[in-house]
């Protein structure tokens, strides 16, 4: 499907979801889907403005708060998305995603104790989500745990092989603990999955493996 015919289905879609706002204003369903797709077109503030509306019609919830958070997220507004994602976690029967959300704004901020405490409580609640596993890795690279990061970078490869940002931060987390050879393997395999790595880690490996 080319990006024109995508653009048009989508418009569709926002139409036919407005309308339904109009017609049941109280459609829990219809102000999330909107608000959703608004997100997906780039139009963050009508995004907001309908998971607001959805937050308000029904207040527990969680993906509504969740989503809310992950926008607020892209915006920089982390107070919010903090503040969200918290509230999330009242309301969630499963919060693995909501403490990973907590995760990246604590690793935004530098708070990168906060961050590995966040994802571990994701990997708890959830061992098979492969993406707190990979962030939980890189918060533990910055701490300089290495050996946990490559605990944890294994875990994630293992859980999801086509993951081209597990193998990225499996090659980092093998680069610290010196194991150059299968970093730089690893690395490739994150390259023929689509990752594109930072250019000074490429050349770091490359001065360590001749």
């Amino acid at each position: 499907m080319s990006k024109q015919n995508l653009q048009e289905d989508l418009a569709d879609v926002i139409a036919k979801l407005e309308e339904d706002c109009q017609e049941t204003p109280e459609s829990v369903r219809a102000h999330h889907h909107l608000g959703l797709v608004y997100r997906k077109t780039g139009r963050l503030a009508d995004a907001v403005r309908e998971l607001q509306r959805t937050i308000e019609i029904d207040d527990q919830n969680a993906d509504a708060y969740v989503n809310l958070g992950a926008i607020y997220f892209e915006m920089g507004e982390l107070d919010k998305a903090m503040d969200l994602n918290k509230k999330a976690l009242l309301q969630l029967v499963k919060p693995a995603q909501a403490h990973v959300n907590i995760g990246l704004i604590h690793q935004h901020r530098g708070e990168i104790t906060e961050a590995i405490n966040s994802y571990i409580k994701a990997t708890v609640h959830d061992p098979g989500f492969a993406m707190a596993w990979v962030n939980l890795a890189s918060s533990q690279i910055m701490a300089e745990d290495y050996p946990a990061a490559l605990a944890a970078g294994r875990k994630a490869v293992e859980l999801e092989p086509e993951f081209a940002m597990g193998h990225n931060n499996l090659a980092v987390a093998l680069y610290f603990n010196k194991d150059y050879p299968e970093a730089k393997k690893e690395l490739e395999k994150a390259i023929a999955l689509g990752y594109t790595p930072e250019r000074k880690f490429i050349e770091a490996l490359d001065k360590e493996v001749k």
